[in-house]
């Protein structure tokens, strides 16, 4: 897993955001678009791409795409 690839799969997630606007760094939660909907859309690419469970509380816990990442890549 490679976090230039998993920011890409992230930004899929949003309809409405410019995938330019959300890198490493972004605080994914301040995003305009950002929901529970997304918040599953998320949980699901992470199933379906890495075969990974993330959990709404890892979500929660996390603040940036990086972070999230992160704890994607240490299971």
């Amino acid at each position: 897993m490679e976090l230039n690839e998993f920011i890409t799969k992230f930004a899929d997630q949003f309809e409405d955001t410019d995938p330019a606007d959300i890198t490493a760094s972004t605080t994914y939660k301040d995003l305009d678009e950002w929901s529970s909907l997304i918040a599953f859309s998320v949980i699901a690419m992470v199933k379906v791409e890495y075969g990974k469970t993330l959990t709404g509380a890892e979500i929660r816990h996390c603040s940036t795409v990086e972070d999230l990442f992160n704890t994607i890549a240490a299971k």
